[in-house]
């Protein structure tokens, strides 16, 4: 039966990890897959991850089965760290939380959800997007729309296109935003414009998921979801898919989860009743140990801290090395002008550069890129910034 079957293309992303590995070059380069890398070019284990995962050893008692949507206390930190403890949506419980297999996991679970409930309505997702975005949705078989969101030749949020996009989508339909930290531009809007994008998907009468990978790595843990907070209003409804594979280097455990916000605990209650059918005929139930390590951590205040301290020496590495980027490349005599990435936010950045540079850079000097040109800002180092940016020097004197 599997005779007749065609080779599937590599992912665009995993698939650029096996070449790198393939390549039996020394001084290689891998600013392709979305993985944090401290300065020694290693994805380290936190180590109030390592403190909390010592205590959870002794202390688990079983192995047993999670329910459906997860622990209950890991829901309870989520929304605390999404909404903030005092958030009217925390206090009035009209936001109940499923813990996923990862964002992905969440991502899927939404869209089941989304198309068994609401079959008629398209999804709009931003042009660019994360890649896995479209083909998550499609699977689900729901419609998927794009709206303009990158600039590419001013380098910037394209929010005049993007706006009058949105304006004449059709009552119903959902639309995708990223949180912060945009994948894979790096750009975000500003306060003024995420505040217009409430008001405008409010009045559309539009149901907004919300991705949000990345919370704490682009302005900071509170920063990162104001935009997010300003859809938050009495009686709004919205989805929120979370990850925590970046900001708890958790990648392997698979943790996320999936919040509703209905407009009252009742219309959230019976959503959710709804959404533990899409979950129940998916994975059944989620994994444990990466939920128990999470809450284990925002339940200990010591732990606490040291995750948010260890959170922003990330967070400041990023964007130290956006601004040391910029600088070595001026330095090579590199003409053109790289100051935007300096404006981006997160582990990721357009670089503008094309497929041809692209694919020279991994063909003569060793150095792996998306083929949009995005690059993993996290995976620069002090060790591979000069000989990275004399490369893109070279090809871009090509």
């Amino acid at each position: 039966m599997f005779d007749h079957l065609e080779m599937a293309p590599p992912d665009s992303i995993l698939g650029l990890t096996e070449a790198f590995k393939n390549d039996p070059r020394t001084n290689k380069i891998n600013l392709g897959v979305g993985v944090y890398k401290d300065d020694n070019n290693d994805t380290p284990v936190l180590a109030c991850v390592k403190r909390a995962e010592e205590r959870l050893l002794r202390e688990e008692k079983t192995k047993s089965y999670l329910a459906i949507p997860g622990s209950a206390e890991y829901g309870a930190v989520v929304r605390e760290l999404l909404f903030g403890v005092h958030h009217e949506i925390v206090q009035s419980k009209r936001a109940v939380t499923a813990q996923t297999p990862g964002g992905t996991g969440g991502l899927r679970v939404a869209a089941d959800f989304i198309h068994k409930l609401f079959p008629k309505s398209a999804i709009w997702l931003s042009e660019p997007t994360w890649d896995n975005h479209k083909a998550i949705f499609k699977a689900a078989g729901i419609e998927v729309r794009t709206y303009p969101y990158y600039d590419y030749t001013h380098r910037s949020l394209a929010f005049d296109s993007m706006v009058a996009a949105l304006e004449n989508t059709p009552e119903g339909d959902v639309v995708l935003l990223h949180a912060c930290c945009h994948n894979p531009s790096g750009m975000d809007p500003n306060l003024e414009q995420w505040a217009a994008l409430a008001v405008l998907v409010r009045e559309r009468g539009l149901l907004p998921i919300f991705d949000f990978a990345y919370q704490g790595l682009g302005d900071g843990l509170e920063e990162d979801a104001e935009g997010m907070r300003l859809f938050c209003t009495p009686g709004a409804e919205l989805l929120v898919c979370s990850s925590f594979s970046k900001n708890f280097g958790l990648y392997n455990e698979r943790v996320g989860a999936l919040t509703i916000v209905g407009a009252s605990a009742d219309a959230a209650d019976r959503a959710f009743s709804q959404m533990k059918i899409c979950i129940r005929t998916n994975y059944s139930n989620p994994p444990a140990h990466g939920g128990a390590v999470i809450t284990a951590v925002l339940r200990d205040a010591e732990l606490r801290a040291q995750w948010v301290q260890e959170l922003t020496e990330m967070c400041q590495r990023i964007n130290g090395m956006r601004r040391l980027f910029v600088e070595r490349l001026q330095a090579q005599g590199v003409k053109e002008d790289f100051s935007f990435i300096t404006r981006q936010k997160g582990m990721f950045s357009f670089s503008g550069l094309t497929l041809e540079q692209v694919t020279r850079l991994r063909e003569t000097h060793g150095i792996y890129i998306v083929g949009s040109g995005r690059i993993n800002v996290a995976g620069i180092t002090s060790a591979n910034i000069e000989p990275l940016c004399a490369a893109i020097a070279s090809v871009l004197r090509g």
